[in-house]
């Protein structure tokens, strides 16, 4: 899953003109995440910048919240780490105190700089998120690192402590979702096609409902024999909620 803009996954869906009617309806896991620090997190001014390891998208989102953030494209972290650094790092005088947040999402520029200033602002107590923590991601009919895959190095280096993740199934999205759009939850149903995301999503949520549609990875009711995962409902296609 990559982590782009609404506006960049709504051009590569090519729904663009619907994502300009309606994208603060649509919810990426880095808008999420943005969501979720400027309305669920609320941190205090003087520490409320987010260093982000990852792409322009997730870099979009945060503007978008007017949340202030170092890190992500910035050309001054997409080098090799220099004997300089360690010394710089490790004093904090190459830190910036307003970091309250680190954000992980997909990187293709991930390298040991990054890495390290994530490291030490999480151990001068900045908040852990990812956008999500999907080890891999499917592509040209195989499998490559996915978002999961550049936090896990610093899970491993914080000690096992996992980040607050901003995707589907994790409840901070739904509470995300909610704080942007202060919705009743048993009015809600959730509409999707993949039993350990979606509808778990949604019954975890406490939604009023869920909804499978057996257009996606999920294809028969035998999917979910012996889970606990079970959808309220289910249609073969979308199309046949119309009859």
């Amino acid at each position: 899953m990559v982590q782009k803009s609404r506006c960049l996954s709504g051009d590569k869906a090519g729904i663009q003109d619907f994502i300009d009617r309606f994208d603060d309806e649509v919810f990426g896991s880095s808008y999420s995440a943005a969501i979720y620090i400027s309305r669920i997190l609320r941190l205090p001014e003087h520490h409320s910048t987010v260093f982000v390891i990852g792409e322009s998208g997730i870099e979009t989102e945060l503007d978008f919240e007017s949340i202030p953030h170092i890190g992500g494209t910035d050309p001054a972290y997409n080098r090799l780490v220099e004997p300089k650094d360690y010394t710089a790092i490790a004093s904090g005088d190459a830190l910036d105190p307003s970091v309250g947040v680190v954000l992980a999402g997909l990187d293709f520029h991930v390298n040991y700089l990054k890495l390290a200033y994530a490291f030490a602002y999480l151990k001068r107590g900045a908040k852990f998120l990812a956008t999500n923590v999907d080890v891999t991601l499917p592509s040209a009919g195989s499998l490559f690192p996915g978002a999961g895959a550049i936090s896990a190095p610093l899970i491993a280096m914080m000690g096992g402590e996992k980040p607050v993740a901003l995707g589907k199934p994790s409840q901070a999205m739904m509470d995300a979702i909610e704080g942007k759009f202060k919705f009743d939850r048993s009015k809600t149903c959730m509409v999707g096609d993949r039993l350990d995301t979606d509808i778990k999503f949604g019954i975890e949520g406490g939604l009023g409902g869920t909804l499978c549609v057996m257009t996606g990875v999920t294809r028969s009711e035998t999917d979910w024999e012996g889970t606990e995962v079970v959808p309220t409902a289910w249609v073969k296609e979308l199309g046949d909620l119309r009859e």
